[in-house]
Parts: structure tokens; C-alpha cells; sequence
């Protein structure tokens, strides 16, 4: 059974019996497991941050209690993107942000399908073969998140379908190359989120680009 793309319109109750089909659809490729997701993906945030809200540094909601003590530091996830185009740098085909916790490739949709296509275009096997290979190498054993987005252009609905078309393509070839290298034993999360959470401004046609993509997740065993 093939996980089944859903999205709840504003104000209507889920039955308890649409959210279990939601949570447990499932589908199988060569032992590997999809599941629908409904996490927020790790790219998600605003696009479009506000100004810095103005401080008055004299402020004296700004001073200690007294008594009161600073927080312990803490140490920040240190994050690194690598782009890989040949188009320019503000139109990466293939985009990888690595932090202390989690590994999201993000790959162009207009280098993995025609337009408006969930069919995979031939450069598409060897990119996601590379990474199913860099999967068994870090030896991930937590559940790896396959998820498409599109732009705002057409019908919210339409997004939500091609998005889950296009993230169950990909999920199809990652885990059959996984089983090809032996690596087999991995759970999915598959979800299409449609135009939710855009990475870049989808008022220009370069912002359309980089938000129509799928995204590949994964946890590193910590070292």
C-alpha cells in the first residue's frame, strides 16, 4: 500500500480513523519501510526574516534580578552548506547542509523531473546513488526523510500531489540503491508538503527554483 498524500483543510476535524490511515500508510521497496510524516521539515522557517527588533541597551527590563545568575553556555549546531551548480550560486542543482545533529540534501527538482513530472530524469539515479552511498558510509540507522516541495504556482492542491509524487520517485531509487549496497534495513518518512515552508522569495522566478525540490534527511549515529 502506497503512503497517501493528505493535507486537513482549515477547520475540519480528523476522525480518528483518517489519522491512523495518515500515520500507518505504508509502502515497501525491497524490505525498506515509507511512512506519511507529519513533522515540520528541517528547512522550515521564514524565508523572508523581519527587520532586528531596535533594543534600548539602558533598558532596566534588561538587567538581572538581583540574586539571579546567566543561563550555562551552550554550544550552537555548527552548520555547513556546500552548493553544487552550474548555473550560479543563487540556483543550486544540489544543495547539502550538515549541522552537529542532522545531513539534508536538497536536491533542484528541475534536475531530478520534467516540468510538472514526477517521472525521474536519467542524471537523477547517480546523484541520489551518491547519496545512498554517503548513507552507508556515516552508518545512519534512524529514519531518513524524503520530502518534496513545490511553488506557489497552480492550485495548492496540485503542489500537494506532485510534491508526493515526486518525493515517492525519489524514495523508490534511494531505497532500492541502498539494498543494492547491502544497506537495506531503513525506515522512510515520505510527505509531499506542496508550497508550505519556501526556502527563497516565490515573487521571482530564481525563489521558484530553489523552492521546487525534494529534500533527504538523516541523522548521523552520533560519533
Amino acid at each position: 500500500m502506497k503512503p497517501v498524500a493528505a493535507k486537513k483543510p482549515a477547520g475540519v476535524a480528523v476522525t480518528l480513523g483518517a489519522l491512523v490511515a495518515l500515520v500507518f500508510a505504508a509502502g515497501t521497496v525491497n524490505g525498506a519501510v515509507a511512512v506519511a510524516d507529519t513533522n515540520p521539515p528541517p528547512s522550515a522557517g521564514d524565508s523572508a526574516p523581519a527587520a532586528p527588533v531596535q533594543i534600548d541597551p539602558t533598558s532596566p527590563g534588561l538587567k538581572l534580578p538581583e540574586g539571579a545568575t546567566l543561563a550555562p553556555p551552550k554550544v550552537l549546531d555548527i552548520v555547513s552548506v556546500t552548493d553544487e551548480s552550474s548555473v550560479a550560486a543563487s540556483q543550486p542543482q544540489q544543495r547539502q547542509e550538515t549541522s552537529n545533529a542532522t545531513v539534508t540534501y536538497a536536491l533542484q527538482a528541475e534536475v531530478l523531473f520534467a516540468k510538472d513530472s514526477s517521472k525521474l530524469a536519467p542524471a537523477a539515479s547517480g546523484r541520489i546513488r551518491a547519496i545512498a552511498s554517503d548513507i552507508k558510509a556515516r552508518h545512519v540507522s534512524s529514519p531518513i526523510r524524503v520530502f518534496g516541495f513545490t511553488d506557489n504556482l497552480g492550485s495548492s492542491e496540485h503542489g500537494d500531489v506532485l510534491s508526493k509524487a515526486r518525493a515517492d520517485a525519489v524514495y523508490q531509487i534511494l531505497a532500492t540503491e541502498l539494498d543494492t549496497l547491502g544497506d537495506a534495513a531503513h525506515t522512510f518518512q515520505v510527505r509531499g508538503y506542496g508550497e508550505d515552508y519556501p526556502i527563497a522569495d516565490n515573487s521571482t522566478e530564481s525563489g521558484r527554483q530553489q523552492n521546487r525540490r525534494v529534500e533527504i534527511t538523516f541523522t548521523p549515529p552520533a560519533a
